[in-house]
């Protein structure tokens, strides 16, 4: 059997309460379940009818087949090896951690731009901001190759700032121009960059999995069948909890598992699935457990600490650039604001929503930092007062770009568009009165 060393069955944080009533995970719950190992506690599954003892010769016979590909273990001896050679407990360096900030606070920034622009009509639709969720955005995206590709939910803007797409191309998407990353036809809920290989931005919740589990599988047919041997890319899917009850999840988690596709699916568990409670949604709200399932890692990690999270994601997408397979990642977060700038936000306990405002990650980025020397409170100020400019000027650019014009309206939408939505003449078809009554030629 495969192993796999890179990853030990370590407790890696403890999930926070939830509305002020007993953990969501159990005090002895451990961040992975390792089935060769582990008898679970009388807080099993709900579902499941006796605890499961494995002897020593279904050990053996587990070790034998050759269909399991490794052992399911979990977040990082690497992470402990690494603090034991190096002569500082620093979990990052002054050049990355300058980095991390400033696309943390960029996509604050940008968020609360949009806000303002929002309720001054200059964006249309559904807009979900991102604030308070940017440390997983930044832990993961930020540790990519440019080759490497991202899926993205409708709450996307952030994912595409972090993956590259610069700030005026993802303000002016959001304001319909054709200076946006897709010509102001995608808007907010549809960020894409072929260039930057962010892939979308999906309205609908699982619809991008399936596309990246495909964008996975793409990686290891070039590498594998058609012999690029430099093609090690990797795809991260982006989703939230309320996703995870949704028959595309389990599918594609199948599916990565038994192809040993290079993917790390990160589910942002921001614990409210629109005005639905995850701890009401689901039988077994600890969504990590779902990977060992299906034969792969799950970790659960503290979604609010952009530390914790990178020391995660580098292990994840090692696995995935090596070739060892699909991680679960399950990053317990908080959306500081409501769904959608739509969403009044009365549902939530006001003392739920001060308890992760307490913990806002990037506060806690900056705090960490000036503690350690890693810099200064003007190094800091510099940059956030960079941002401001950066995002300033994404909103005059926006709003001085052009809107498309009529005729872009149906590219891209068609295969062949001169064959059907726009005649010979470049006029639209739905414009000859012979159209509606059925006898125009086509």
């Amino acid at each position: 059997m495969a192993s796999a060393s890179s990853f030990s069955a370590t407790k890696f944080t403890q999930p926070l309460p939830l509305n002020g009533t007993t953990s969501r995970s159990h005090d002895k719950h451990q961040s992975f379940f390792d089935p060769l190992r582990t008898t679970p506690s009388s807080s099993s599954f709900l579902g499941s009818t006796r605890k499961l003892r494995l002897s020593s010769a279904s050990k053996l016979k587990l070790l034998a087949n050759p269909n399991r590909r490794s052992a399911v273990v979990a977040v990082s001896d690497v992470v402990k090896e690494k603090k034991a050679k190096s002569t500082t407990n620093l979990l990052i360096t002054k050049e990355e951690g300058l980095v991390v900030y400033e696309d943390m606070i960029l996509g604050r920034a940008f968020e609360d731009m949009c806000a303002q622009m929002y309720y001054r009509g200059k964006m249309f639709g559904f807009v979900h901001l991102y604030n308070g969720q940017e440390a997983v955005s930044t832990g993961f995206i930020k540790l990519l190759k440019r080759e490497d590709s991202v899926v993205s939910t409708y709450r996307d803007h952030v994912h595409a700032l972090s993956k590259g797409v610069p700030a005026r191309a993802v303000m002016s998407e959001l304001f319909g121009k054709t200076t946006g990353c897709c010509r102001g036809q995608g808007g907010s809920m549809h960020m894409f960059s072929k260039e930057h290989n962010l892939i979308g931005g999906f309205a609908f919740i699982g619809e991008g999995i399936p596309v990246a589990t495909g964008a996975a599988f793409s990686s290891k047919y070039r590498r594998e069948v058609l012999k690029e041997a430099d093609c090690d890319h990797v795809t991260l899917a982006f989703f939230g909890d309320g996703t995870c009850n949704n028959g595309q999840f389990f599918e594609c988690l199948n599916m990565a598992a038994l192809w040993k596709l290079p993917i790390v699916f990160v589910v942002e568990n921001n614990l409210w699935a629109i005005g639905m409670s995850h701890m009401r949604a689901t039988s077994d709200p600890e969504i990590w457990k779902k990977g060992p399932a299906f034969g792969m890692p799950g970790v659960h990690v503290d979604g609010m600490d952009v530390l914790k999270v990178r020391e995660v994601a580098k292990e994840a997408i090692g696995r995935a650039r090596r070739g060892e397979g699909p991680t679960l990642v399950e990053c317990e977060t908080y959306r500081f604001r409501g769904h959608s700038l739509a969403d009044p936000d009365e549902l939530r306990d006001p003392a739920e929503k001060a308890h992760y405002a307490a913990r806002d990650p990037i506060a806690a980025l900056k705090k960490y930092m000036i503690e350690n020397r890693l810099a200064s409170e003007a190094e800091l100020k510099a940059i956030e007062k960079k941002i401001d400019e950066v995002v300033e000027d994404a909103v005059e650019f926006a709003d001085e770009s052009p809107h498309p014009s009529r005729s872009q309206l149906l590219e891209n939408v068609f295969a062949d568009p001169k064959g059907f939505g726009i005649g010979p003449d470049g006029r639209y078809r739905c414009e000859d009165p012979k159209f509606t009554e059925g006898t125009a030629h086509v």
